[in-house]
């Protein structure tokens, strides 16, 4: 499964979804993490509805992003693209919220969490 996360540095989730610059993008499994890539997802657009659009866009292939803040439209169209968002602390390391994760999926997943991790498999098989 690929987690998207919001941040300016590639260690932190400090970015609102919409005002995000940058992606960093994690392949994760019950297993362990492995970064995949940095997408650059800055735009001029000023038309919110298309700016959205080109956010998304450029994480389109996770299925889970992690961001510090989501408005409700941006977070219906995030979800009506296959992803689920998922707000964080201000701050909290990517290291931490990906050991969590890892955690999660090892333990006792909540329901959005297996939802997103089958439908990744689903996809890869």
């Amino acid at each position: 499964m690929i987690i998207a996360f919001a941040s300016s540095t590639g260690e932190k989730i400090d970015q609102h979804f919409g005002w995000s610059k940058y992606f960093y993008l994690y392949r994760i499994d019950q297993a362990g993490a492995e970064f995949f890539k940095t997408v650059n997802a800055e735009t001029d657009i000023e038309d919110e509805h298309e700016k959205l659009n080109c956010k998304i866009e450029a994480i389109g292939e996770a299925d889970i992003m992690y961001c510090t803040q989501i408005g409700p439209k941006a977070s219906q169209m995030v979800q009506a693209a296959g992803i689920h968002p998922v707000r964080a602390a201000e701050g909290e390391a990517l290291k931490d919220a990906i050991g969590n994760v890892i955690e999660m999926l090892n333990t006792k997943p909540p329901i959005w969490l297996l939802r997103a991790f089958h439908k990744a498999r689903q996809r890869s098989a």
